[in-house]
């Protein structure tokens, strides 16, 4: 039996499964879907489950009844749509909000949530590590240690948050030990909270020049020219060297303070091959 629309994350995925199901139990065609959704072409959902193509907001409206979603299953649709085809990540964030209420309502786990909370901001991936730090700490003590504003409520919030994700066990008395959990999430969502980290990393590193002094951070920078071969030959030793970081790291067992390490490549300018020669006047 196909599974409802709400353990979904991927709307194309949803409709090809519909028409997979619909196929192997009658003598169901693309031709015969695209009538029921009320399209001129009988291969234009093929072309939308093959990502060859998107819907309307009036083809999701008329893809959906064809599939026969009503009620809740078809709000989730219209949100799981917007989601895989938004053009930014306020939307695309917006989307998925909705999609995780409509699941939770109705006692479905469809996205992984708790890597989404995490990853989407800095203040589970600090206190994660600050909580550790400091046993016996209150979360206003936390809060006054971060250099970037959180309330003492925001942090018993992700403390329960982090402990609810598995990510922290509570050994004591507001003291806490890590769990060695790691986080995975799903290919459509994770990018959109990581790119929000991102953000909000990139933003306090730009305040690091001026907020410390020179013995307390370390920002140095090249500006160089790449191919795409020597780009790929920069990024594996990045992420060789961040592998190094980490068993160092590791194995600190006395650590008094957090950290954050960036690690940013990216162009300044477009390729040669892409930019037309500007003919002398």
């Amino acid at each position: 039996m196909m599974k409802s629309v709400i353990e979904y994350e991927d709307y194309r995925r949803f409709m090809q499964d519909f028409y997979d199901e619909r196929k192997r139990t009658s003598a169901f065609s693309w031709r015969e879907f695209a009538k029921l959704a009320g399209f001129s072409s009988p291969t234009y959902l093929k072309l939308v489950c093959e990502g060859k193509s998107g819907l309307s907001q009036v083809g999701v409206e008329r893809a959906a009844a064809a599939m026969g979603l009503v009620g809740f299953e078809l709000v989730y649709f219209r949100a799981l749509v917007l989601f895989g085809q938004a053009k930014n990540d306020s939307d695309k964030k917006r989307a998925y909000t909705e999609m995780q209420d409509i699941a939770k309502a109705h006692k479905v786990r469809t996205l992984d949530s708790a890597t989404f909370k995490f990853y989407e901001s800095w203040k589970y991936p600090v206190l994660r590590e600050l909580a550790t730090m400091m046993p016996g700490a209150k979360p206003l003590t936390l809060a006054r240690m971060c250099h970037h504003e959180i309330t003492a409520m925001e942090v018993r919030d992700v403390l329960h948050d982090l402990m609810q994700m598995g990510l922290l066990k509570k050994t004591g008395e507001d003291t806490y030990s890590q769990a060695e959990r790691s986080l995975e999430g799903s290919a459509e969502a994770l990018p959109v909270a990581i790119r929000s980290m991102h953000r909000d990393m990139a933003r306090f590193a730009e305040g690091a020049i001026d907020q410390f002094n020179k013995d307390e951070r370390n920002i140095t920078g090249i500006t160089m020219g790449l191919t795409q071969d020597t780009y790929e030959r920069v990024v594996q030793i990045l992420g060789e060297c961040r592998r190094q970081i980490v068993d160092v790291v590791s194995a600190d067992e006395g650590a008094d303070q957090v950290y954050r390490l960036n690690l940013q490549l990216f162009p300044l300018t477009q390729k040669k091959s892409e930019v037309k020669d500007e003919e002398t006047l």
